[in-house]
């Protein structure tokens, strides 16, 4: 960049300045890191030809949660020496500013604050973006190294890590499996009573592409339409815990072929998600 582009450049970036280190805080939770994400972005950004970005901000922004994707997996790495090394982890990363902590606290909740720490770097990158700032998955799959639907699954999985975090409203891991068991003895009984009962007014039935290409519906809303879907089957189906919550799945020669991973809350389902895609598969923990 020479002359005026450059000049231009650096104005257009100043105005992005601060909505890309409110990207990186909340997906970092450390102002200081935050900071360096942001200077980051700002020197990559010199060394690329400007003429060749179509979307100054969507570039930033990739570039941004590319960066923070770096620093945490860096973070993990050496919180994972640091607890083989001396038997204990370090103290949590957070934001530096007491202030600076308390506003955070009150823009995306202290539990988030809490639990984004037990995610996994993709898993944290894909909910901040997604469901923060409104990035869509098409976006996010190349910046996490996943396919879209792959993308939607880890923003899902941080999704109910998060609801999980809260004290209210979500039933315990033993009540949770009892509200799936139950449910499961009343699809392969066919009582469509017993499943409406477990099911919220509002439940969904949600399935990913490869299950959508075995002849299941997108999306299905409301209890008695889910009802309908499962009552009479999942006969096959057996109990699981899906990245250590209670679900289902379906398996072949012992392969896992479909995942019901389910959303309990206040002791009723509140969505299944119908899992058949076999990269999406692998990422999950399953422990039938």
């Amino acid at each position: 960049m020479t002359g005026m582009d450059e000049q231009t450049v650096d104005e257009r970036f100043e105005q992005q300045r601060g909505r890309l280190r409110t990207v990186a805080l909340r997906i970092l939770g450390s102002g200081s890191e935050a900071d360096d994400a942001v200077q980051e972005a700002w020197l990559r950004l010199h060394r690329t030809d400007a003429a060749t970005i179509d979307n100054l901000e969507g570039w930033l922004t990739t570039v941004v949660a590319r960066i923070c994707l770096t620093m945490l997996q860096t973070r993990r790495t050496r919180r994972e020496t640091a607890l083989e090394s001396v038997g204990d982890l370090p103290g949590e990363i957070g934001p530096d500013d007491p202030e600076e902590q308390a506003v955070l606290a009150d823009s995306v909740g202290t539990a988030l604050l809490v639990v984004l720490d037990t995610l996994s770097p993709a898993e944290r990158i894909a909910f901040v973006l997604h469901d923060l700032f409104a990035m869509p998955f098409d976006e996010i799959a190349p910046i996490v190294g996943r396919q879209p639907a792959a993308a939607r699954q880890l923003a899902s999985r941080a999704r109910r890590r998060v609801a999980g975090a809260e004290p209210d409203g979500t039933a315990d891991l033993g009540r949770r499996r009892e509200v799936v068991g139950a449910f499961l003895a009343a699809s392969r009984s066919g009582d469509f009573a017993a499943l409406v009962a477990l099911l919220d007014p509002d439940a969904v039935a949600r399935s990913d592409d490869a299950t959508v290409q075995s002849g299941a519906p997108a999306q299905l809303r409301g209890a008695e339409a889910v009802a309908t879907m499962f009552a009479g089957r999942a006969r096959a189906a057996r109990p699981a815990l899906v990245d250590g919550r209670p679900g289902l799945v379906w398996t072949v020669g012992g392969s896992p072929r479909v995942i019901f991973d389910f959303t309990v809350v206040d002791g009723v389902v509140k969505a299944i998600d119908l899992i058949a895609d076999a990269d999406v598969i692998a990422q999950l923990e399953l422990a039938l």
